[in-house]
């Protein structure tokens, strides 16, 4: 039978010799009317931002609705 997966990270001790895992980095948030670059589509605005954090972005041509992280998105 197989144990299932620890869904919570494991606890630095702080009598350990290694380092406590670094931190993520903070969300980037976004509001209408910001400009922003994308890798796959190209420069583009917010147009509307979710309830749960995701963008709809206009690039001119198209419109993409874009989920957190955003790692391909970047603030202008």
């Amino acid at each position: 039978m197989m144990k299932a997966r620890r869904s919570t990270p494991k606890r630095h001790l702080p009598t350990s010799p290694f380092s406590p895992p670094a931190e993520p980095p903070p969300l980037e948030t976004f509001v209408e009317g910001d400009r922003v670059s994308h890798d796959k589509y190209g420069l583009g605005q917010v147009i509307a931002v979710g309830p749960t954090g995701e963008l709809v972005v206009d690039f001119g041509e198209q419109k993409a609705r874009i989920g957190p992280p955003f790692s391909k998105l970047e603030k202008l």
